[in-house]
């Protein structure tokens, strides 16, 4: 691999052990994936922040480093709201062990956003490279906005914030960014939501695996194409799609689609994943709600009372932006949380069964939460809320 002067100097030790330490592991990733050179990233975003997850050897091999991110980074989600989680119902002992996750990775220069929608927050512009790692954050930064990342592992993502480069390989590379398969939908999809969109996205992700499919037949807004590709990362390893004049890329690319394969999905293929099933809690916010997201809930709640618990996840950044929203929002008895989701929090562990509009969250809540998982469109969620 093609190394600059910079990177032989912190290969030889001049800027730290743990420095070296993280360039070692990039040098090596990249050799295992044939890149020929490290490229400049624009941002980083770490997995790997939730106690839950990363449990006491992840917190003891973070809290052994000692360096400073060089490059704009954020963290994924975290298990707990950092201000709120007594009222979330945490336990103190995870409380203090996630607090301690969270005071290493602030010690590395990592900002305390903890999100899986960085895009709502910092601007990433077509064209950057990229180390992010949440896979709805990765398929949304290829797909929708036409930057360039591969889905990283937490190690590797805080590398490259440490460093600022990651291997040029894979989905840094347009030969590797071409439509791989076509994906025709064969129904009305004029009037979807964005539940409809994220079952689509849990029915394709499970045949496409990790290629890179094309949409026809479909003209998602962003809340939609951010359900659909959440979705396909969580049944399947998409991490970038295109659809057609929609997305960043097939807006620009003139892309050849002969000789690939088609596969056509049809209404039934959607519709029979809205299995009514009893539900104890409702949850939005997987991936992390949007302005126009929380606007909709608002609207929704607007006069009602919430009967079952709702939660609400969104980003620290975007709820102080909208407090009139979350204030509307919480005048119901719903709760808006940030810094956690319903897929990493403890607290989500305490309930059966749980409702979202996220096709993420369908695939992710039973083995991550043990309960069962149902979707339904916001309004159909406010509507089991309330009842």
């Amino acid at each position: 691999m093609e190394l600059d002067p910079e990177d032989e100097q912190i290969l030889a030790g001049e800027q730290g052990e743990t420095r070296r330490k993280m360039l070692e592991l990039l040098v090596a990733l990249g050799k295992v994936f044939g890149a020929e050179r490290l490229v400049p990233i624009r941002s980083a975003q770490v997995s790997g922040a939730s106690y839950k997850t990363i449990g006491k050897y992840g917190l003891d091999w973070l809290s052994s480093l000692n360096a400073k991110a060089v490059v704009p980074a954020v963290l994924n989600p975290i298990g707990m709201p950092r201000s709120r989680w007594q009222e979330m119902g945490i336990n103190p002992d995870f409380a203090k062990k996630q607090q301690d996750v969270i005071a290493a990775y602030e010690r590395l220069g990592i900002q305390l956003e903890c999100t899986c929608t960085p895009y709502y927050l910092y601007e990433t512009r077509y064209g950057d490279h990229l180390a992010w790692s949440e896979s709805s954050a990765v398929s949304y930064a290829n797909s929708v906005i036409g930057a360039r990342t591969n889905r990283e592992g937490g190690p590797s993502a805080l590398a490259a914030a440490l460093v600022g480069k990651t291997p040029c390989y894979g989905l840094h590379l347009a030969k590797n960014r071409k439509p791989q398969l076509v994906i025709d939908v064969h129904a009305d999809a004029s009037s979807w939501s964005i539940a409809d969109f994220g079952a689509l996205g849990f029915h394709t992700g499970k045949f496409v695996g990790n290629r890179v499919p094309f949409f026809r037949g479909i003209k998602p807004d962003p809340d939609q194409l951010k359900a659909l590709g959440a979705a396909m990362a969580a049944t399947g390893a998409v991490a970038l799609y295109h659809v057609e004049g929609i997305t960043a890329e097939s807006q620009k690319i003139q892309y050849d689609l002969s000789g690939l394969e088609i596969i056509t999905v049809e209404t039934k293929d959607i519709s029979c994943l809205f299995k009514e099933i009893p539900v104890e809690a409702v949850a939005v916010g997987c991936p992390h709600c949007s302005p126009e997201e929380l606007a909709e809930i608002a609207r929704l709640l607007s006069g009602k009372v919430v009967k079952k618990p709702l939660y609400v996840f969104a980003a620290q950044g975007v709820i102080v932006r909208n407090k009139a929203a979350v204030e509307s929002i919480e005048k119901s008895g719903a709760k808006v949380y940030a810094d956690t989701c319903m897929v990493v929090s403890p607290a989500m562990e305490q309930y059966h069964s749980i409702m979202g509009n996220s096709g993420k969250a369908l695939a992710y809540v039973p083995n991550m939460c043990g309960g069962q998982a149902r979707i339904g469109t916001i309004a159909d969620c406010i509507r089991v809320a309330t009842e």
